[in-house]
């Protein structure tokens, strides 16, 4: 590994600037870096997908940890820069121009298990999670996310039922994976400061139950959540039978989304699927 010159010198050097347009804010705090890439273990050997690199700051985190990284990076102005990692990293960075939200990442992984880590742009971030998130087929391709949002967005993944932030982010993160809080991240440590507060949600895999829908989990969530203020009488009666299986699992029908568990939904959800 070649000595890597400072963050700030690349990004002045290659005359970089975050662009609001792509939800670009640049984190430069190597030691914090170090600390996001450290969240899902050793990785030395390991592949990792990396969404919107920008200079790099993450990436090389991750490529001193030992990580192979395939990132994919849509603004051309950054690629410069992240060539010269490739070339002070050899063999370990590849990188792919193009919109992450368009391509197939278990293909561009080759089939194999991979970790994902970014810090994800703002304006895709919450689009991708449920993407990888989504599917019939269970487990999925990669072994754990480490992705930086807004703290906002954030504590929805990881909210429990009954409580403000609890909404379908939390029902699809939760129901065949564990979501935690793994950091969270001081506006300032970002170039430049977003107007709110970031943080690092972790997330694994687990064992599903093969007899629950993703796609009927999906549509479910949407359409409870889609009038949150409303009763489930209201809010699920566009989904042909679930005001049946309501009756089937004795929920009551004047409960609103936000007080139905990640049980509750995955078992109406059961049940719509053998109707």
């Amino acid at each position: 590994m070649a000595e890597l010159p400072p963050l700030r010198e690349v990004i002045a050097r290659h005359g970089l600037s975050a662009s609001k347009k792509l939800g670009q804010n640049f984190l430069l705090d190597a030691q914090l870096l170090d600390r996001i890439a450290a969240i899902p273990g050793d990785l030395a050997g390991a592949s990792v997908l990396e969404i919107g690199p920008g200079p790099g700051g993450l990436t090389r985190a991750l490529l001193k940890a030992g990580a192979k990284v395939t990132a994919i990076e849509m603004d051309a102005r950054c690629l410069p820069a992240l060539a010269e990692l490739g070339e002070a990293f050899p063999g370990q960075l590849s990188v792919i121009e193009g919109d992450a939200m368009k391509l197939d990442h278990n293909e561009l992984m080759s089939g194999e298990p991979f970790h994902i880590a970014s810090n994800l742009p703002y304006n895709v971030g919450t689009a991708l999670f449920v993407k990888w998130l989504g599917g019939e087929a269970w487990p999925p391709q990669w072994q754990s996310l480490t992705l930086m949002f807004q703290r906002e967005v954030a504590e929805r993944i990881v909210a429990q039922h009954g409580s403000g932030a609890y909404g379908r982010l939390a029902v699809l993160a939760q129901w065949r994976a564990d979501a935690s809080l793994a950091m969270k991240v001081h506006r300032s440590a970002f170039t430049p400061p977003p107007k709110v507060m970031s943080a690092v949600v972790h997330v694994t895999p687990r064992e599903a139950p093969q007899s629950v829908s993703a796609k009927m989990l999906e549509r479910l969530t949407e359409a409870a959540f889609g009038q949150r203020r409303k009763m489930l009488r209201q809010s699920l009666k566009s989904v042909p039978g679930a005001l049946d299986a309501l009756a089937t699992l004795g929920i009551d029908e004047t409960r609103r989304a936000e007080t139905i568990s990640v049980a509750e939904f995955t078992a109406l959800a059961e049940v719509l699927r053998r109707v």
